[in-house]
């Protein structure tokens, strides 16, 4: 994704469209972010990972006089428009969800807009697994917010976005998308106390060698709240509540980032299936990220993708996220050399895999999982695609008065 090339492309078409010279424009960029390692625990206040890629979805934009909200798309046809004051119930599969919860979430939060805005927005890759949709989020606050003259620190923006999908869409998430979307730092692991919502950026320290991403989407393109997701973080508190019980402690809400190691060890025999699998997926999911974030800042990028693979092997085994086509993706992405590591990005409904690879050997990994997952999923080979990427900074104005990044704006 060339920031440049499209920004200027969103330029023109804001002009075209809306009559906004480029002078008056801002240009605010959210990218995608992946989670290495941190599986399905943060919204048990787990402690995750992620790391911000360089794709993402670019907004071009300038303040309105008026109290509405004009935003058209380079992906779907048709304008979002709506009153600041009466931004509507949310309505399915339709991408202007986002903007209309963002203006709930600030004025539920007790912030004044009077001023809407224009715009034209861009993002590939809706399809799932690298939280296009809470990248779509951060865009609009952070537009929304630059237009009212708002200052919001980043992590207040976390809680804003994460408020759009538990409060508006009723998505019951954590705040690892938001968080790697906002926080993250160009060859860093960004990690997350999702309990106390404070972040360290681990940096990379001498890697055994030149390494990037590689995303192989499945071509699956269903919603996750139309998934198992929520079911799965019911299941989570369930297991939680019982572990609790039989430790004889009271916590005003059940979930498994309460429940003690040595309490789940003693106790965890008095699960009952599929509960059981949870609690197992959470703390091994635990150890796995503390065992990251050493091999990390070691630059031990082999153990690092050993320890994605034995997440990805617990999301299929135990938390039983796995559609059969990611399924597929996962078992020819750890069998093909120069592959360090792979796991499910995203929920593992729907979307892609996420690999750590070999940058001298990336090109030709993508070169031979297109025809193997052909080969396992014929029906949809025409919509799967297999993109190399690197890391890349977090959320940051690219035009506009601000130009900086997001944190060191809050």
């Amino acid at each position: 994704m060339d920031l440049e090339v499209t920004q200027q492309h969103l330029l023109r078409e804001l002009a075209a469209r809306y009559g906004v010279a480029p002078a008056s424009a801002r240009v605010v960029f959210a990218p995608y972010r992946i989670c290495p390692l941190g599986a399905h625990i943060d919204h048990q206040l787990g402690t995750v990972t992620a790391m911000a890629i360089d794709r993402g979805v670019l907004l071009a934009y300038a303040p309105s006089a008026a109290r509405e909200v004009r935003l058209s798309s380079l992906e779907f046809a048709g304008e979002m428009r709506f009153e600041l004051d009466r931004p509507g119930a949310p309505q399915p599969g339709d991408w202007g969800n986002y903007v209309r919860g963002a203006v709930q979430a600030l004025t539920r939060k007790g912030y004044t807009l009077s001023r809407g805005l224009v715009g034209v927005i861009t993002g590939p890759w809706s399809e799932g697994g690298l939280s296009s949709s809470a990248a779509v989020g951060v865009a609009c606050l952070l537009a929304l917010e630059d237009g009212n003259a708002l200052r919001v620190a980043a992590e207040e923006n976390i809680l804003l976005d994460q408020a759009i999908e538990n409060d508006y869409l009723g998505l019951k998430n954590g705040i690892l998308d938001q968080s790697g979307i906002l926080l993250s730092r160009r060859d860093h692991l960004t990690l997350v106390d999702c309990a106390t919502n404070q972040h360290e950026l681990v940096p990379l320290t001498q890697p055994v060698g030149a390494w990037s991403i590689l995303l192989a989407f499945s071509g699956l393109k269903q919603a996750l709240t139309g998934t198992d997701y929520n079911r799965r973080v019911a299941e989570c508190a369930a297991a939680a509540r019982i572990l609790l019980d039989a430790a004889e402690r009271s916590e005003a809400k059940a979930l498994l980032g309460c429940v003690r190691e040595s309490e789940y060890a003693e106790h965890k025999r008095k699960l009952p299936h599929p509960l059981d699998l949870r609690a197992a997926h959470f703390f091994s999911e635990v150890e796995r990220v503390r065992q990251g974030v050493m091999a990390w800042s070691k630059g031990d990028l082999p153990l690092f993708g050993r320890l994605m693979t034995e997440s990805g092997e617990s999301s299929i085994r135990n938390y039983q996220c796995g559609s059969p086509p990611l399924v597929d993706l996962y078992e020819l992405l750890v069998r093909c050399p120069g592959v360090y590591g792979a796991r499910f990005s995203g929920a593992g409904f729907r979307g892609c895999c996420v690999a750590l690879v070999n940058e001298a050997a990336a090109q030709q990994i993508a070169e031979a999982i297109t025809p193997a997952y052909a080969r396992r999923q014929p029906a949809l080979a025409a919509q799967a695609s297999v993109e190399i990427c690197h890391s890349e900074d977090g959320a940051r104005f690219l035009a506009g008065p601000l130009g900086q990044s997001i944190k060191d704006e809050g």
